[in-house]
């Protein structure tokens, strides 16, 4: 890692909100005890928007008509872990966050039989958002995300 500047991968990730209110969360297949919004890296020669689509069709398999984008947020950074920085290109992400609201017509999600990045999915109310579903080096930007977006503090009963 460059110790006077970390080089971040720009990424997209997806706040899908359903009728009810809910918040779509996923569980990562590496790590069962991960949940996360649909994200992913930025192609060269993208732009972010193309980018938000394309993920969340590869992740969650719906199509942009699907869903309306209600807000974006940029600027958010992490790091990853020492030992994820050592196999990796950059040394962290910088996150834009899109708030998607589903439309009626929106098919169930769906993950995919090989799908390499979730095995399950939820809905859940931004309140219930667990703190302790996310690694330590994901946790600060989430609960920036949800403040900014929900007015929510993300607690947890294990970080106090």
């Amino acid at each position: 890692m460059n110790l006077l500047m970390p080089k971040y991968r720009p990424n997209v990730a997806a706040i899908i909100i359903n009728r009810e209110g809910e918040i779509l969360v996923c569980e990562r297949s590496n790590n069962g005890r991960a949940w996360q919004f649909p994200q992913g890296g930025v192609d060269k020669g993208e732009t972010n928007i193309e980018a938000l689509y394309r993920e969340v069709l590869e992740e969650v398999g719906l199509e942009k008509k699907y869903y309306k984008v209600l807000e974006e947020k940029g600027g958010y950074k992490y790091l990853y872990p020492q030992k994820v920085r050592e196999k990796k290109k950059f040394d962290g992400q910088k996150q834009t966050y899109f708030l998607c609201r589903l439309k009626k017509s929106a098919p169930e999600i769906d993950l995919g039989e090989n799908n390499p990045e979730f095995s399950d999915y939820d809905w859940v109310r931004p309140e219930e958002f667990d703190g302790a579903w996310l690694p330590d080096f994901k946790l600060d930007v989430y609960r920036e995300v949800m403040l900014h977006f929900f007015d929510v503090e993300i607690v947890s009963a294990d970080r106090v």
